[in-house]
């Protein structure tokens, strides 16, 4: 399988790695706190995709992975200061080609289904999840999640008591 790029990964030492100056993508304060939680707690999952260049690693994809292990002193610390990197074809290092890769990566990622999100919400009160804890490993806020209870219908929920945000972070 060495034609894909994911048979190789080498980890890489982060001061070695740079993103590129054509990457339109940016991620929101809550999903940056999500994405270096979900490092934090799940470890990576994914490998920074780079392209060499003379002396850095230039980066493809991943830069707000890479952006989680120097924001993160429990990330840098668990890969000591390195990044997971598997490397573009060698046919596909031309700008123009890792221009075309970088938007890819990013348009391929999707949406989330609010009513898939409610169930799941849904379900992990039911299996006695707190507010605070599905706002912290799902990386939602308390109106947000909020909301999504109501488009469940669990009125149940908050039948026998009066609900205020305060509340609900305690459950």
């Amino acid at each position: 399988m060495k034609h894909h790029p994911v048979d190789f990964v080498a980890w890489e030492r982060s001061e070695n790695i740079e993103g590129n100056d054509y990457n339109p993508n940016s991620v929101a304060p809550p999903e940056m706190a999500l994405l270096v939680t979900s490092i934090e707690e799940d470890g990576y999952t994914m490998p920074v995709v780079g392209s060499p260049e003379k002396d850095i690693i230039r980066i493809v994809d991943g830069f707000h992975r890479r952006k989680a292990e120097r924001k993160s002193r429990k990330i840098s610390q668990s890969t000591q200061g390195r990044l997971p990197v598997t490397y573009i074809r060698e046919s596909r290092r031309e700008l123009s080609e890792r221009m075309a890769s970088t938007i890819r990566h990013n348009r391929a990622r999707g949406t989330h289904d609010i009513s898939l999100m409610s169930e799941i919400v849904r379900e992990l009160i039911s299996i006695g999840k707190s507010g605070t804890w599905i706002s912290k490993h799902i990386g939602m806020d308390m109106d947000e999640i909020l909301r999504l209870k109501q488009l469940t219908g669990l009125a149940a929920l908050f039948a026998d008591r009066e609900f205020s945000v305060r509340d609900m972070e305690k459950r």
